[in-house]
C-alpha cells in the first residue's frame, strides 16, 4: 500500500466459451526458436489479452519490475506465437514517471521517456514481436504515465496505438460489437486523476500532477532506502465535521483521513517540514515538503493543505468534468474509497452500467489498484481488474501470505457473446486460473 496511492471506483452477449485452465496447456508444436504458444490456439483471432501496471523504470534502480521483467518478455514472445490472439492491451502505468527518489530532478520529459524506453529495450523488442505477428498492440495511459504522448511512443515503438481520450486519461473500446471497455481507472480516484486546476497558482505553465504523484515520490524514496523504521509524527484532526450539515468540511476530513493512513507508514519524524522534493517540471520551480501537502485545520478553522492542493475538495466536480467522467461521485465517497478496490467496481457500474444485461457494455477492465478482481454479474457481463506485474505486490496477499503478481485477463469476443478469464503467468510458464479464487474474494 505504501508504494503508491491506490485508488477506486446487451447488446452483444457471446456464446462461445473460452477454454478453461486445463486446456490452456502448452502447445505441443514448438516454434523453431523454442518459444511455445501460451495455449493451443483456435482457428479465429478472437482473444484480447489485457495487462496493466508493469511499472518499468528509466533506470533499473527505480523500477518495480526487475525479477518479473524476464517473465514478461517471455510472456510477450509466447503471445506472438499464439495465433488466435487479436490484440494485446497495455492498460496503464507502463513507463513509470512517478516511482522516483526525492533526489531525482526531472527537467525534460521527452528525455525521461526516451531513457525509460531505452532501458527496457528487450521488452520493447518483445512488443515489436507481438506486432510483427499481426497482433494489434494498444497502450492506454495510466496515472504513472499520464504525461506520455504519442510522439514518445511512435519514436520507440512504431505501430503501437496510444489511446488518450482526455489529457492524462485513456479509454479504449474494442470487441466484435464494441462491447469491451478498457481503461486504467485513475480518473475516478481523487488522488490520481489528472489535475490541471488545484496547483495552477503555483506554476507558470499547465500541470496535471495530482496529490498521488507527490505522495509517490516520498513513498518511493522510503522504499528505495530500504524501508527504514520511522514513527510518523503527523498533525491530528480530532473533530469530525458533520457530513449532512457541513459536506464541504466532511469531504476535506475524508481526504485528511486517507492521507493520514498512507503517510503514517513512511513519514520520518524529522522530515515532515523538510523541503525535500525539488520540482522543475510542468511549471513548478520550488522545493516541497510533506507538510506542504498534508491537510491540517488552519487559522480560519477549515481543513486544508497549506500549499499543495489547498481546499482540494472544492474542485473535484470541475476536475471530474475535465477528465470526462460522466457520472460524478462525491469527494468524500471518492476519498474514503481510494484504498478500497470495491470502489472501482462501483465506478464500473456507475459509468458503464456494466451489470445491466441491456447495457451495450458487457465487459469493463481496469488496472490501477494492483488488486486482481473478477465480478461475474450472472448475465454475461463482467468487471475485471487485471492486477499487476510488479515484483512485490503488497496490495494483494494470498492465504499463504504470498504476493500475487504477473496477472492478466483474456477476453474472447464474438458476434453474440463474450467470455472473460483471468490468469497468473507462473515462473514455469504455466497459466494459473484465478477466476474461482477471485470470485470467492468478493462474495465474502
Amino acid at each position: 500500500m505504501v508504494k503508491r496511492i491506490l485508488s477506486y471506483f446487451a447488446v452483444a452477449l457471446l456464446v462461445m466459451t473460452f477454454v478453461g485452465c486445463t486446456s490452456l496447456s502448452k502447445q505441443e508444436t514448438v516454434a523453431s526458436d523454442g518459444v511455445q504458444p501460451l495455449w493451443v490456439a483456435g482457428d479465429t483471432r478472437d482473444k484480447i489479452i489485457v495487462l496493466s501496471d508493469l511499472h518499468t523504470g528509466f533506470e533499473d534502480t527505480y523500477a518495480e519490475i526487475l525479477e518479473n521483467r524476464p517473465y514478461l518478455i517471455e510472456f510477450m514472445q509466447r503471445v506472438a506465437m499464439t495465433s488466435d490472439v487479436r490484440e494485446v492491451v497495455l492498460n496503464g502505468d507502463i513507463f513509470d514517471e512517478w516511482f522516483l527518489p526525492l533526489s531525482f530532478v526531472e527537467t525534460d520529459r521527452g528525455e525521461f521517456y526516451r531513457k525509460n524506453i531505452e532501458n527496457n529495450k528487450d521488452l520493447v523488442d518483445a512488443f515489436n514481436e507481438v506486432m510483427d505477428a499481426g497482433i494489434e498492440l494498444v497502450y492506454v495511459v495510466g496515472n504513472h504515465d499520464m504525461s506520455v504522448n504519442v510522439q514518445y511512443i511512435e519514436e520507440a515503438i512504431p505501430g503501437m496505438k496510444v489511446c488518450s481520450q482526455h489529457l492524462g486519461v485513456g479509454l479504449y473500446r474494442t470487441g466484435d460489437c464494441n462491447e469491451i471497455v478498457i481503461e486504467h481507472g485513475h480518473r475516478y480516484d481523487v488522488f490520481s486523476a489528472p489535475d490541471t486546476i488545484s496547483n495552477a497558482h503555483l506554476t507558470n505553465s499547465p500541470t496535471m500532477f495530482p496529490p498521488g504523484y507527490f505522495y509517490a515520490r516520498f513513498a518511493a524514496d522510503w522504499v528505495l532506502k530500504g524501508k527504514p523504521e520511522y514513527k510518523a509524527d503527523l498533525p491530528v484532526i480530532k473533530t469530525v465535521p458533520d457530513h449532512v450539515n457541513d459536506p464541504d468540511q466532511f469531504g476535506a476530513y475524508a481526504y485528511y483521513r486517507t492521507m493520514e493512513k498512507v503517510f503514517k507508514n513512511i513519514t520520518p519524524t524529522d522530515g515532515f517540514g523538510n523541503k525535500l522534493l525539488d520540482m522543475r517540471i510542468d511549471g513548478y520551480n520550488d522545493t516541497y515538503s510533506i507538510q506542504d501537502l498534508y491537510p491540517v485545520r488552519n487559522e480560519q478553522g477549515e481543513i486544508s493543505a497549506p500549499v499543495l492542493f489547498p481546499n482540494y475538495q472544492r474542485t473535484w466536480k470541475e476536475r471530474q468534468k475535465a477528465n470526462g467522467v460522466n457520472v460524478h461521485s462525491s469527494f468524500a465517497v471518492a476519498s474514503l474509497g481510494a484504498l478500497d478496490s470495491t470502489y472501482f467496481e462501483s465506478q464500473a457500474r456507475a459509468q458503464f452500467d456494466v451489470d445491466n444485461p441491456q447495457s451495450d457494455t458487457s465487459v469493463v477492465l481496469f488496472g490501477h489498484t494492483h488488486v486482481p478482481v473478477f465480478y461475474d454479474y450472472d448475465n454475461g457481463h463482467y468487471y475485471v481488474n487485471t492486477g499487476t506485474w510488479i515484483d512485490h505486490n503488497t496490495n494483494y496477499k494470498e492465504k499463504d501470505g504470498s504476493l500475487l503478481s504477473r496477472t492478466f485477463a483474456v477476453v474472447t469476443t464474438g458476434p453474440s457473446s463474450t467470455a472473460v478469464d483471468i490468469y497468473q503467468y507462473q515462473v514455469d510458464g504455466s497459466l494459473r486460473d484465478l477466476k474461482t479464487q477471485l470470485l470467492a474474494d468478493h462474495e465474502k
